[in-house]
């Protein structure tokens, strides 16, 4: 498995953690409470793809598609301009998720499949699939069928709210879909204030040597979330604007001939860039997650 070619996974920084991306046909479970960032997450897993030339379906068993690009533009991300041409959405709310596990799902995987593109896809949230039935085994046959089948079009992303009791270090409710997934991401939110107050757990990802840290990351307008796999050296950020650091990093960037998206998302980062602390940090984790040296 070490040769083959992995996908990236469009968070600058957790890409360093776990050998270079995740594993094609592979399910991934992100864990976390509300307000963690597993929709955001999702959103750019998905525009990575889509701007590789790959298509993303989004399978949405709560808000309507209008709802999730809305936010989605709020984050800094237009989805609009994909929709119905390489980003396709399902909205399931409500419906029997059993019979559309079992009959229709398979189906439509097969009339996807046909057009051989390879294709992300994103189920948000899968919580109330865990919660259509108390029964442990028919959780488990959902649940196992439904990654199977998705996983034949590519790179499966699955959020799930979690709702962990006093004392525990992780939900019950949220056990199954773990286990049942190929790699498991655990995202925390601790309101302390400060750059990084968001943390970052890789719980499992079968096949790779990844981070057993606890690793924090922030939200950048335009960008998403970014997670610090390692501490970043900086130069001493004293005199200098924000506005300045933004410039350079922009220069920096056009020397070094990066991709116009790249470009783009340090634009957006800069007009939506409403912390009290410097991008500094931020902007180094972006290049690298590019592979752009930055001299010091």
């Amino acid at each position: 498995m070490a040769d083959t070619e992995k996908v990236a996974s469009g968070i600058p920084g957790l890409d360093d953690l776990i050998e270079g991306g995740f594993y094609p046909q592979s399910t991934i479970v992100l864990l976390g409470s509300s307000g963690t960032g597993k929709s955001t997450f999702a959103v750019q897993f998905l525009m990575e793809g889509i701007e590789q030339g790959e298509q993303a379906l989004y399978v949405t068993l709560e808000e309507p598609p209008e709802q999730i690009m809305r936010e989605a533009e709020l984050m800094g991300f237009d989805l609009r301009k994909y929709y119905e041409k390489s980003l396709f959405f399902i909205h399931l709310k409500g419906k029997n998720f059993k019979r559309m596990i079992e009959e229709q799902l398979p189906q439509l995987v097969k009339a996807r499949a046909d057009y051989n593109i390879p294709t992300r896809v994103v189920i948000d949230p899968m919580t109330p699939v865990i919660w259509a039935t108390q029964d442990k085994l028919e959780q488990r046959e959902l649940i196992g069928k439904l990654f199977y089948t998705l996983k034949e079009l590519g790179v499966v992303l699955c959020t799930v709210e979690e709702h962990s009791r006093p004392g525990e270090t992780i939900g019950e409710d949220v056990l199954l879909p773990i286990y049942l997934s190929d790699g498991a991401v655990h995202l925390e939110y601790y309101p302390i204030g400060g750059a990084f107050n968001r943390t970052l757990k890789i719980l499992k990802m079968r096949g790779v040597h990844h981070g057993e840290g606890v690793y924090p990351y922030l939200f950048a307008r335009g960008v998403g979330i970014v997670v610090r796999a390692s501490p970043v050296a900086m130069a001493e950020e004293t005199t200098r604007s924000h506005t300045k650091t933004f410039e350079e990093a922009l220069k920096t960037a056009q020397a070094l001939k990066a991709p116009a998206r790249v470009l783009d998302r340090i634009r957006l980062m800069e007009k939506n860039w409403d912390y009290d602390y410097s991008p500094e940090e931020a902007l180094q984790i972006l290049f690298n997650s590019y592979g752009l040296k930055r001299s010091a």
